[in-house]
C-alpha cells in the first residue's frame, strides 16, 4: 500500500471516524483505524461493536493494499505534521511509514482480516434530510439525553416519523426537549437511537443542504451521505410516552426576550454553582408579579437577584429550578421572543419559542425550602 495525501483531507477523515474507536477493549484491533484503498479513493474505517463510521475521500494512490493502524497515534503524528503533502507506506516488514517533508515516523501495523466487518443493514424505512435540518434537530434536543446507565432507554433519542413528520426526542427523567420537523416518509417507525451516536453524526454533517438519509432496521441504524456512513445499534426498551406528559394547560405565563433571560441566568449561575461547596447544587427561585420576574439565588458563596420586566398571563407563582436546566433550553432556541408556561410550584414547566412552533423544552421544579 502507498500513497500520497493532502495533511488537510486526510486529518478530515481521521476526525470523522476517531470517535468510533474503543476506548477501552481486550481487543487490540478495535483501538485502531482500518485504512483500506480503491482506485483513487481512501477509505478509513472505525467500529468498536456499538457504533461503526466510514469515511471515503479521494487521494493520489499508487499501490493498493489495506491495513489497521493504532488510531491515537496515528492522528496525533498526522495532527503534528506540517500542513503538507503526507506520504504514506506500507513497507515489507508491515510498518507504516509516514513521511512529511522532512519527518518520518514508522508505525506497527495490525492484521487488516482480523478488523471486524461493519454490519451489513437490510433498511426497512428510511427518511432523508438536509444535513442542517438533521443536525439542527439534534442540538435542539441532545443535550437532555441521560447520561445515568440505570435507564439505558434514556441515553438515546427517540426518532419517530408519524402523521407526516419527524419527532426527536431527549428525556433524562428532569427535562424533556421535543423537536419536529415535516418530512415524507413511506411509512411510520420508531426508535432510539444512542446520544453516542447522535453526537458524533452532530460533527460529521455540516450546515448545508446536502442530504443525509436516515435508515432503520430491526436493530440497527444508518446515517449516510456521500462520502460517509455511520452504523448504530439501537437501543432495546419502551421510551416515555411523552405526549402523555406535557401540560395541555398553563396557569402563568411569561413573554420575554430569550437573550437578556439567558444573559440573567448566567450571572446567576455564578452563584448557584458555588466554588465553596462544588458537590451541592442550589436551586434559583424565580417569582413571578404582574408585568415583572425576580430570579433570585442564595448559598454560602454568596446571594444574586436579577429583575426583568415581561409581559404575564395568569397568576403569581414563586418557584424553583436547577437554573443549567433552564439555560440548556435558552441557548438551543433560536428566536429571540419566547413563552415561558407555568401550572403550580410543583407542576412542569415549558419554555417554547413564539415563532417556532416545532419545538417545545419541558423542565420538572425543584422544592424550595422555606
Amino acid at each position: 500500500m502507498k500513497f500520497v495525501c493532502e495533511k488537510e483531507k486526510i486529518l478530515k477523515g481521521i476526525n470523522s471516524v476517531i470517535n468510533g474507536v474503543a476506548s477501552k477493549t481486550t481487543k487490540p484491533i478495535l483501538e485502531g483505524i482500518l485504512i483500506q484503498t480503491n482506485d483513487h479513493e481512501l477509505k478509513l474505517t472505525s467500529y468498536d461493536l456499538e457504533i461503526g463510521i466510514e469515511y471515503i475521500f479521494e487521494a493520489n494512490i499508487e499501490e493498493q493494499g489495506n491495513t489497521v493502524v493504532n488510531a491515537v497515534m496515528f492522528s496525533e503524528i498526522i495532527r503534528k505534521l506540517p500542513n503538507a503533502d503526507i506520504r504514506i507506506h506500507l513497507n515489507d516488514h508491515n510498518l507504516l511509514e509516514i513521511e512529511c517533508e522532512g519527518s518520518l515516523y514508522k508505525l506497527a501495523t495490525m492484521d487488516p482480516e482480523e478488523f471486524p466487518e461493519l454490519p451489513r443493514i437490510n433498511i426497512d424505512h428510511s427518511i432523508q434530510l438536509e444535513q442542517t435540518t438533521l443536525r439542527n434537530m439534534i442540538r435542539k434536543t441532545i443535550f437532555a439525553v441521560s447520561t445515568e446507565e440505570n435507564r439505558p432507554i434514556f441515553t438515546g433519542s427517540l426518532f419517530e416519523a408519524v402523521d407526516g413528520k419527524l419527532n426527536v426526542v431527549a428525556v433524562d427523567g428532569y427535562r424533556m426537549a421535543i423537536k419536529n420537523k415535516e418530512v415524507e416518509a413511506s411509512n411510520g417507525f420508531s426508535c432510539v437511537i444512542p446520544g453516542k451516536t447522535l453526537n458524533e453524526v452532530n460533527k460529521i454533517i455540516s450546515d448545508s443542504f446536502d442530504t443525509i438519509t436516515v435508515g432503520i432496521a430491526k436493530n440497527q441504524a444508518l446515517f449516510e451521505m456521500e462520502n460517509c456512513k455511520i452504523v448504530t445499534r439501537l437501543l432495546d426498551g419502551e421510551f416515555l410516552k411523552y405526549s402523555n406528559t406535557i401540560p395541555p394547560t398553563w396557569e402563568t405565563r411569561i413573554k420575554v426576550n430569550r437573550t437578556y433571560l439567558q444573559n440573567c441566568f448566567e450571572r446567576i449561575m455564578l452563584i448557584s454553582a458555588s466554588s465553596i461547596e462544588k458537590e451541592k447544587k442550589y436551586p434559583v427561585k424565580i417569582n413571578i408579579e404582574v408585568g415583572k420576574v425576580t430570579i433570585s439565588c442564595s448559598n454560602q458563596t454568596g446571594d444574586a437577584k436579577e429583575e426583568i420586566m415581561v409581559e404575564t398571563e395568569g397568576k403569581e407563582l414563586e418557584i424553583g429550578f436547577n437554573p443549567r436546566f433552564f439555560l440548556d433550553a435558552l441557548k438551543a432556541i433560536d428566536d429571540e421572543e419566547i413563552y415561558v408556561e407555568f401550572g403550580t410550584n410543583r407542576s412542569p414547566c415549558i419554555i417554547k419559542p413564539i415563532e417556532d412552533g416545532d419545538y417545545i423544552y419541558m423542565i420538572l421544579p425543584i422544592k424550595m425550602k422555606d
